[in-house]
């Protein structure tokens, strides 16, 4: 198992990077982590830190460009990882155990023996050893990868959120970067390859552009550390043709005029949270295909995360990813989570959002509808345990969504995952559109809640709000419209105000 290890030297920036918690007890050990190394003799662990806080930007005004805010969060990251990992690092490198660590999460990602398990947990400055398990997730597979290249109307789900409207007005998306992490990308499919940022008409920089989270897994087509984009499952393929695909007259995507970059965090489907936050480190910063010269202002204004960290993966306690997502949206970047595959469940589908991302308070959470505006059986519903909000935020097409697959084709796919892809399109729409809403999540999020339709929930409800009560969760707040949510960007002024009035409490039950 081969790692790469991250030791640039960085200077300490004069920023607050105090932990205010307590160094000497010793950090918890998770059960899955201690049955792994009883069984192989080692465990695949992440390590986290104690001090997970954001560092303060004073005195940077609350106001300062977004991405000048970006990059003195980046650096303060760095530093402070730099800074308190040092005698960590110093430790694992002692031992000849190899490791990854992380400055977005102050972790570190180990391949530890069980005999210096004991020893790393009693170690100050050290709050938990979690499990870093590769588990398959149960993604939507291609239902009809024969379907035809060249259909003869708009996909029935661009046209139910009103894009093909905004594109009328002139708003395509342009200006706008959409990054996803997923399975991996067919980057040269004829539906993608104009759209890719490393594409420049005649030849590909991956630089910047492209990021491989697998380093180590056996296998999976694509290998590992690919040096160009590559899907070993074609979820991820599909997902970006919904967002940002299409050519000619064969309109797959919401966001035609935008382009994509993309993270591979899983093999085959196989993910672990290391991956997961690897590339959100990357989103924030994106480097070459070395690893090297990150860059703050190459990152995405919106992200599609359609994936989910199961407990058997090692999100146990559900806020092993929370820092990771929290800081890309303080960050500027709009953070669109899937809600999940599990309404099919009990209780009528309650309380199914079981899974990060879609867990966390800062993520925009997206279920998922049927042609025939209805929720889609299987799109998880909220209550979200330990959280007040109304989730999921949205609903948006996700049953029966043919898009792109590897190898040129088109296919049929249904599952949140599909669905998430239109509200990312939807949000690079709307920031196209009024650009000063780049770098602004919340406005955007609010925006786009306050514009969805209320759609048939056929008289389900969850967490005691009635199924006439809106915003609910079931749908959210309903299925996005996006050309209404363009008309509302047109009319934001500033700091949450609008021309015509648009108000309300983003996410508030």
């Amino acid at each position: 198992m081969s790692f790469h290890v991250h030791r640039t030297a960085i200077s300490l920036a004069p920023l607050a990077l105090a932990c205010a918690c307590t160094l000497t007890q010793a950090a918890d050990i998770d059960p899955q982590v201690l049955a792994a190394a009883r069984q192989e003799g080692a465990a695949d662990v992440l390590i986290f830190l104690a001090d997970q806080s954001r560092p303060q930007l004073a005195p940077l005004a609350a106001d300062a460009d977004y991405r000048l805010r970006r990059r003195v969060l980046v650096d303060a990251l760095r530093a402070r990882a730099d800074h308190q990992q040092a005698d960590l690092r110093a430790w694992l490198d002692a031992r000849d155990i190899p490791y990854r660590a992380f400055w977005i999460s102050n972790a570190i990602r180990a391949r530890v023996p069980a005999a210096e398990l004991s020893a790393l947990a009693a170690r100050d400055g050290i709050a938990r050893v979690a499990m870093d398990a590769a588990v398959p997730l149960a993604l939507p597979q291609v239902r009809a990868a024969a379907a035809p290249q060249a259909p003869s109307a708009v996909e029935w789900g661009i046209e139910r959120i009103r894009a093909p409207e905004v594109w009328a007005d002139g708003h395509d998306g342009s200006g706008v970067v959409i990054a996803g992490q997923d399975t991996g990308y067919d980057w040269d499919h004829p539906a993608l390859k104009s759209h890719y940022r490393g594409w420049d008409g005649s030849s590909a920089i991956h630089d910047h552009n492209w990021h491989d989270a697998i380093h180590d897994a056996s296998g999976n087509s694509c290998g590992n550390d690919a040096m160009e984009p590559c899907d070993d499952h074609g979820h991820g393929t599909h997902t970006a043709g919904t967002f940002a695909g299409g050519t000619g007259s064969n309109v797959i995507g919401v966001a035609p005029g935008a382009k994509w970059i993309g993270c591979r965090n899983m093999a085959s489907g196989w993910g672990t949270p290391a991956r997961y936050i690897e590339c959100m480190e990357w989103f924030l910063a994106p480097t070459d295909l070395d690893g090297n010269d990150p860059d703050p202002d190459l990152a995405p204004h919106v992200i599609n995360n359609s994936w989910g960290c199961p407990p058997e993966e090692g999100c146990t306690v559900g806020d092993e990813l929370a820092d990771a997502v929290d800081t890309l949206v303080d960050a500027g970047i709009f953070f669109v989570a899937s809600a999940g595959n599990d309404g099919s469940g009990g209780a009528g589908g309650c309380g199914t959002i079981f899974s990060p991302p879609a867990i966390h308070d800062s993520a925009f959470v997206v279920g998922s509808t049927t042609s025939s505006d209805r929720m889609s059986t299987f799109s998880s519903r909220g209550p979200v345990p330990g959280s007040a909000l109304i989730r999921p935020d949205v609903s948006a097409p996700g049953s029966g969504i043919r898009s792109a697959v590897p190898g040129g084709g088109y296919g049929d796919m249904s599952g949140t995952s599909m669905a998430g892809p239109h509200v990312a399109g939807a949000a690079a729409l709307v920031m196209s559109a009024n650009p000063a809403l780049q770098g602004n999540p919340v406005a955007v999020a609010q925006i786009l809640r306050e514009t969805a339709v209320p759609i048939d929930t056929q008289g389900q409800s969850c967490g005691g709000i009635g199924a006439d009560e809106w915003p609910n969760h079931v749908a959210g707040y309903g299925r996005i419209d996006a050309y209404a949510a363009v008309m509302a960007a047109m009319a934001y002024v500033d700091d949450g105000i609008f021309e015509d009035g648009l108000d309300g409490a983003p996410g508030a039950p």
